[in-house]
């Protein structure tokens, strides 16, 4: 599945198609450059689905929980800053990837022998005129 973001307006669309299109997956593990778009894209999700937490890269803290009324929580990984893998167990990753909850991954590649068999790889791609290509 690709879906194009022609234009920063367009995100919210992109993201409700996303929803529309994730099939009752879970975990989805997103792939991409540094600025490529990738807690954008996951802040927009979240915001459709009624998220009214600040969302923001979780980057210092590794995850963010957020919380949309009436629903379950959402959980939103950054991997960018551990070192190696087995940090992920410090945190409990397995109570989180395995809760049946929403869960967005940012730099997967980092802990990819940790993930879930099921999970979806999410690829966001910088296009030279800005737009954003999404193939999941």
């Amino acid at each position: 599945m690709e879906i194009l973001i022609k234009t920063p307006h367009k995100l919210h669309e992109a993201a409700q198609t996303f929803i529309e299109k994730m099939d009752g997956q879970k975990i989805f593990a997103f792939y991409g450059k540094m600025g490529a778009g990738k807690t954008t894209f996951i802040k927009a999700v979240c915001e459709v689905l009624g998220v009214e937490d600040v969302i923001n890269s979780p980057t210092f803290a590794i995850i963010n929980e957020y919380q949309a009324p009436g629903a379950d929580p959402v959980y939103h990984f950054d991997f960018y800053r551990i070192n190696r893998p087995e940090e992920a167990y410090d945190f409990g990753y397995e109570d989180y990837l395995y809760s049946g909850n929403l869960c967005f991954i940012e730099w997967p590649e980092l802990i990819e022998e940790l993930l879930p068999r099921e999970s979806v790889k999410v690829t966001i791609e910088e296009l030279e005129n800005g737009s954003r290509l999404i193939t999941f």
